[in-house]
């Protein structure tokens, strides 16, 4: 089994982050985290504190997602579960959102993922035109995520999070799962088979 031990060094840099969240001003702290590679970072949104609840705190790994997350891409629902987690985590005593841009496309980056898009409006489904462009169906490392959640003292967490082998990948490095709690999306005509996909070839809980 890995350990956080096995995980990237870090670098880490704090400071306070204003965002927006349904048109309200919202008050984050923001940890940028620096792996041992240069595409190795990540940042983590905080919400509240330990003492400000019972509660374990809520925790989101999402992975960046530059057509979905900042254009609203229809092919995907990457941008709904992004903004369900957000309101979700502020609304907790205690949270966090995991931002993840290096795992574009499952991890293997902007231009293949477009590729595969390419072959998906052929009808080829996303797994398929994952491997039909020699790419990893999902080409993801969790460990610098979960050693940025030790770093923060979040090693027992309740995981907004719809696929099962960020569960695993997370206790492989020793984070505690309390509890899995789906992020629900309405399909829509241009994604509705990437979610059957999702759900019916990679296992995802939807």
């Amino acid at each position: 089994m890995a350990s956080i031990a096995d995980a990237p060094a870090l670098e880490v840099v704090e400071t306070a982050l204003p965002i927006t969240v349904d048109g309200r001003e919202q008050m984050f702290r923001a940890f940028a985290f620096q792996g041992a590679k240069e595409e190795e970072q990540l940042l983590v949104l905080v919400h509240g504190d330990a003492s400000a609840g019972q509660a374990l705190p809520l925790v989101r790994l999402h992975s960046g997602c530059v057509t979905g997350d900042i254009f609203h891409s229809m092919r995907c629902d990457c941008y709904e579960q992004l903004q369900a987690s957000l309101k979700a985590v502020l609304e907790s005593s205690h949270g966090a959102i995991v931002y993840m841009p290096y795992h574009e496309g499952r991890g293997i980056g902007l231009f293949k993922k477009m590729r595969a898009y390419a072959l998906q409006e052929r009808g080829v489904d996303t797994v398929d035109a994952n491997t039909a462009i020699g790419a990893p169906v999902d080409a993801r490392d969790f460990g610098l995520a979960a050693k940025a959640l030790a770093y923060l003292g979040l090693n027992e967490i309740r995981l907004l999070c719809n696929n099962p082998a960020k569960v695993e990948a997370l206790a492989g490095f020793g984070i505690t799962i309390a509890e899995r709690i789906s992020v629900a999306s309405k399909p829509n005509r241009h994604n509705e088979r990437y979610l059957n996909t999702k759900r019916d070839r990679m296992g995802h809980q939807i």
